[in-house]
């Protein structure tokens, strides 16, 4: 579900192509193409009169987002001044072999300071443009936790208990337990309020069930909106929340007490801040070590091989 108000971090420039490109073939088998050795065309010396980024910048940055695809190839064919003071332009030809290694090309502009790059957005740019991201959330990101306590791999997931897209990505959010049991899991309210008049109240609860219950009952907790969500009504809500603490161990009264409290609405206040800072503006959003993207669409096999590539380029 879309945030309107908020800027996506640009990852969807890097990598909503291969994506599509995947989700594509999940339902359609490729017939067998012969493809060339090398698609590309030589470098150009005249295309790189720019000072920095180094084709070496650019290389590393584009490993860190790309790196996990091996279908995938590219070729940095420029790196050009513009007429914006230290702005570069960068152009990248990308090619991928399930594709017939059809080549399209990618353009950017990098910042003079060499940290930012933009495109259809703003993004962070350099062999590690993660980090920023990542370390905010290893302080910052305190909702309830599963997984490992080691914080090697943080997943941190942003969802919306009454967005139904997020319901869908509950199991994916297990599977991922399942396959990365070195991961610490984070779940972070991420109520959209435009749209989701319950989801703000359902967040409450949930934040007050897991410091009156422990991580584990919070979890309980969000299976069993998930479970009713269709129920997140004027009539039902109430109960359906009710409900869902009974289940978690906790009782209503006191979590409804609770959820109403200054204290509470400034926690999820401060979750949707945290959210906003880091460029949520979707629900259901996942973190890889800083690297943000949206959970849903994506097929699984795909998610899977982009964790394994961020778990293990950003290995502390």
């Amino acid at each position: 579900m879309m945030r309107p108000a908020l800027v996506l971090a640009a990852t969807a420039l890097l990598l909503s192509s291969t994506v599509q490109i995947k989700a594509q073939q999940a339902t359609t088998a490729a017939a067998p193409q012969a493809t060339p050795a090398d698609p590309f065309p030589p470098a150009n010396l005249k295309f790189f009169d720019a000072a920095s980024p180094s084709t070496a910048d650019v290389n590393a940055f584009l490993n860190v987002i790309w790196g996990w695809d091996t279908n995938r190839s590219w070729r940095v064919e420029a790196i050009q001044k513009t007429q914006a003071p230290g702005v570069s332009k960068v152009t990248v030809f990308v090619a991928d072999k399930s594709q017939g290694n059809k080549v399209d090309p990618v353009r950017f502009f990098v910042t003079p300071d060499g940290k930012f790059a933009i495109a259809d957005s703003v993004f962070a740019f350099g062999p590690h443009p993660f980090d920023a991201t990542a370390k905010v959330l290893a302080e910052q990101a305190k909702g309830p936790a599963e997984g490992s306590t080691g914080k090697g791999l943080l997943l941190v997931e942003f969802s919306d208990l009454q967005c139904p897209h997020c319901k869908e990505a509950a199991p994916v959010m297990e599977d991922l337990k399942r396959d990365f049991p070195d991961a610490h899991i984070v779940y972070q309210n991420f109520p959209l309020t435009e749209i989701h008049p319950f989801a703000f109240k359902a967040a409450a609860y949930g934040d007050c069930v897991a410091a009156a219950k422990g991580d584990a009952a919070f979890f309980t907790y969000m299976h069993d909106v998930f479970d009713h969500q269709e129920s997140l009504t004027p009539e039902l809500a109430q109960q359906t929340l009710d409900n869902a603490a009974t289940k978690a161990g906790a009782s209503p009264a006191s979590i409804a007490t609770c959820a109403n409290s200054p204290a509470a609405k400034a926690k999820i206040e401060a979750e949707l801040k945290l959210g906003e800072q880091v460029g949520v503006d979707q629900t259901p959003m996942l973190a890889v070590n800083g690297h943000l993207m949206p959970l849903g669409g994506v097929p699984y096999e795909t998610l899977k091989q982009i964790v394994a590539w961020d778990a293990k380029g950003t290995a502390k």
